[in-house]
């Protein structure tokens, strides 16, 4: 397998924890997304994947684009452990956890909204940061309360083994700290971050162990 990714990337970063989770060995090629270098809107890059996005993984014949529904193919053809559960009603509740991170938060946050918002629309740093500030609260707000319900031992998103929300949760988790949002009032999401970050697969899959790779 060859994963095409960004280190900082918390799409790159999901699909790094998964890959882990699975125990899959994987090439790794660096697309370095900073402004001035943006690697992702190459000729060749767009040809891989004409969205301009990471991550892509490469697996033999197969292409694909989408942190989640890479995940969800791994999961599929890697079945051991399961990241989703097996009885519908919890699989969607999974998925909502989930997508709370990867469709609500995360687009706006990204590096490509965050360089608009600085080069385009001109905004200072301490704009931008409030913009992303803004969009983790919002998120966070909602997590915290739907885990009181949804988290079977304080240390997971659900139930009481890794999942997919978990995969999401630890990466929007590490950008908030690197953007210094204030954490203090999400107390529950922070006990599972710990937890998780202290597993082997999330431990490997860290932005800092792939920066240049």
């Amino acid at each position: 397998m060859k994963l095409h990714h960004y280190y900082r990337s918390s799409a790159s970063y999901r699909v790094r924890i998964a890959l882990g989770l699975k125990g899959l060995a994987y090439e790794t090629v660096a697309i370095d997304l900073k402004p001035g270098v943006n690697a992702q809107r190459s000729a060749e890059y767009l040809a891989l994947n004409p969205e301009g996005l990471v991550p892509v993984l490469q697996d033999g014949a197969v292409t694909l684009t989408q942190s989640l529904a890479i995940i969800e193919y791994l999961d599929e053809t890697h079945p051991v452990p399961p990241l989703l559960p097996r009885a519908p009603a919890a699989r969607a509740r999974v998925r909502g956890l989930a997508l709370v991170v990867a469709c609500e938060m995360a687009p706006l946050n990204n590096s490509g909204v965050l360089s608009y918002l600085k080069g385009t629309l001109g905004l200072d740093e301490a704009a931008v940061n409030a913009w992303y500030a803004r969009w983790i609260a919002r998120g966070f707000e909602a997590l915290e309360q739907e885990v009181a319900s949804t988290s079977g031992d304080g240390l997971h998103m659900f139930g009481s083994e890794v999942t997919l929300a978990d995969v999401c949760i630890v990466p929007q988790m590490y950008n908030a700290r690197r953007f210094q949002c204030d954490l203090a009032p999400y107390p529950r999401l922070r006990g599972i971050c710990a937890h998780l970050e202290s597993l082997p697969a999330f431990a490997r899959a860290v932005p800092e162990a792939f920066e240049g790779a």
